[in-house]
């Protein structure tokens, strides 16, 4: 098929790479204009413009698809098909209407489940045992639209943001190559998602991150999982801020919300509302990723000191 592609960042990536590798025809790749990015701030390419490049495929960057001109762009495509991931603009009706096989989009959760922009971190965070990616025809609707196909995958106890992004975006590229060939086939059928169920995935604040010690220890450990690796669940000790990277969930152990209970090589032990958590992997502000052997080697810690809330 002839396939306009539209997507931004690396989640995007395995998909491209699949329908490539599938032989499809990849007349157009659509991503977000380059971003100034680093310390320099300068101009960054995103990650799929990069992958597009690296395959020899025209890239098309407008800031907004809501004129005329981007529209014609695609019409002179002339695609069958287009595939949406992640791509993070708008696609106003007349864009769905250019190619004749609509548009299917890549998403990385149950629908109708935590539809939105952040269905990684909400699954996480709300403790959901299974996750998985989506295929669906797009409408006008925010992740409305009738799903061709499902893909469960179980959310394990040690999986953080980072690691289910990549499980996802994996099997998303394999869906997506299965979904177009049941098109081809002619057997495709979209199901429209049940009004039972419905949850948004609202996008991530950077206040979120903050950890609460006097939660339960499981609630602590999700959102440390959710917000690795962005933004990093951050709580303060002393006059520093920490991000805390790494840490396991002790039920039976107990003490004031966020008082260090003990501190060795194995880790570093802080109280919650309920339970306990070893702490494995922190940072300091400005500083690099550390183990708790290797924070404890560089920081006085002794039983009482406590880790507080970081400030509004």
């Amino acid at each position: 098929m002839r396939i306009v592609f539209a997507g931004t960042p690396a989640f995007a990536v395995p998909a491209l790479a699949a329908l490539a590798a599938a032989g499809h025809d990849i007349v157009l790749v659509l991503t977000q204009p380059d971003r100034p990015a680093g310390r320099g701030m300068a101009p960054a390419k995103s990650a799929v413009k990069q992958a597009a490049e690296s395959l020899g495929l025209e890239v098309f960057q407008p800031a907004t698809l809501k004129d005329g001109a981007a529209v014609a762009r695609l019409r002179e495509a002339a695609p069958d098909l287009m595939i949406v991931v992640a791509y993070g603009l708008i696609l106003p009706q007349a864009v769905l209407d250019v190619p004749p096989h609509g548009a299917l989009n890549i998403h990385a959760s149950l629908l109708p489940r935590w539809r939105g922009a952040a269905p990684i971190q909400r699954a996480i965070l709300a403790g959901d045992a299974a996750t998985g990616v989506c295929i669906m025809r797009m409408d006008a609707g925010l992740d409305t639209g009738p799903v061709l196909s499902c893909k469960s995958v179980p959310i394990e106890h040690d999986d953080t943001a980072g690691t289910l992004h990549d499980k996802l975006a994996t099997l998303g590229g394999f869906e997506v190559v299965e979904a177009i060939d049941v098109i081809r086939r002619g057997r495709a059928n979209a199901v429209p998602q049940t009004s039972e169920g419905v949850t948004y995935a609202a996008k991530i604040e950077k206040a979120e991150a903050r950890i609460d010690w006097s939660r339960p220890a499981v609630e602590v450990s999700r959102r440390i999982r959710a917000f690795n690796p962005v933004p990093g669940a951050v709580t303060r000790l002393g006059d520093s801020s920490v991000k805390i990277w790494q840490a396991k969930v002790l039920p039976n152990e107990s003490g004031a919300p966020g008082s260090v209970l003990r501190a060795d090589a194995g880790g570093i032990v802080v109280a919650c509302g309920e339970g306990a958590l070893r702490v494995e992997s922190l940072q300091r502000a400005g500083g690099r990723r550390l183990s708790a052997a290797e924070f404890i080697a560089g920081t006085r810690l002794a039983a009482g000191m406590r880790f507080e809330p970081v400030a509004d």
